[in-house]
C-alpha cells in the first residue's frame, strides 16, 4: 500500500521528531531527497518517499512512524 499524502517541512519534522527549520537546513545541504512536488514555490514530499529516506538515515533505528 503506497502513502501518497504530500508533507511539507513541518510534518516532515514532526515525523522524524525536529523543528521545520532543521528539515530546511537538511534539503539546503542536500541531505533530503529531491521533492516529489513544488507548488507555489513550497516543497512536498510524498509521505512514502520520506518514510523510505529515514529509513536510509544513518543512526536510525526502527520506525517512529507518527501518521
Amino acid at each position: 500500500m503506497t502513502d501518497r499524502r504530500l508533507w511539507s517541512y513541518k510534518e516532515i519534522a514532526a515525523h522524524i521528531r525536529v523543528q521545520p527549520d532543521t528539515v530546511r537546513s537538511y534539503r539546503k545541504h542536500g541531505l533530503l531527497p529531491p521533492p516529489d512536488l513544488v507548488e507555489g514555490g513550497k516543497p512536498y514530499w510524498f509521505a512514502d518517499t520520506i518514510r523510505a529516506w529515514q529509513a536510509r538515515r544513518p543512526g536510525t533505528r526502527g520506525s517512529r512512524d507518527k501518521y
